[in-house]
């Protein structure tokens, strides 16, 4: 289980280690509820995200990369 005080995670894809990029609002399709999603890049520029309030689920792929730079 991940948490916000634990160490940054690695990449999956390069096994670096990550660095927060801040939280990002959205709305979950399964729930429809507005949270937060925790974003995540590595050095290779490798981006991220996972939702905040359920810290047991993995990273996902960001699929809007270029938004957070």
């Amino acid at each position: 289980m991940r948490r916000m005080t634990d160490e940054a995670p690695t990449c999956p894809e390069c096994s670096r280690p990550m660095k927060s990029g801040g939280l990002v609002l959205t709305r979950r399709e399964d729930d429809g509820r507005r949270t937060c999603r925790s974003l995540w890049r590595c050095a290779d520029r490798h981006v991220w995200w996972s939702w905040a309030d359920r810290p047991d689920e993995p990273l996902e792929v960001c699929p809007f990369p270029g938004l957070f730079r």
